[in-house]
């Protein structure tokens, strides 16, 4: 059954099977390396968008009046005690 001249009749098919086992360990690397692409990728988006949500809560905090408030102090501004005029246009 194993006889040289059987070997090297399916030659041709011995080369396409290694072949493909070739193209088969390949494909499943391939895939391997795109998982972990892509788990990198979302754990990367998920850091940022942690970031995002750290740092828009800081902006909409310091926005509010008292904060405001606190850091115009040093400069001397503070909230007027006088009510606003309201000027009127005069037509010609």
């Amino acid at each position: 059954m194993f006889r040289y001249q059987w070997i090297t009749g399916n030659m041709n098919f011995f080369l396409f099977l290694a072949v493909l086992a070739i193209v088969y360990i390949a494909n499943g690397h391939l895939s391997d390396r795109t998982t972990r692409n892509i788990s990198k990728t979302e754990n990367e988006l998920k850091e940022l968008q942690y970031e995002y949500k750290t740092i828009k809560s800081e902006v909409m905090f310091s926005r509010e009046e008292g904060e405001v408030l606190k850091s115009a102090a040093p400069m001397g501004l503070q909230i007027s005690r006088e009510i606003p005029q309201r000027l009127s246009l005069q037509k010609k």
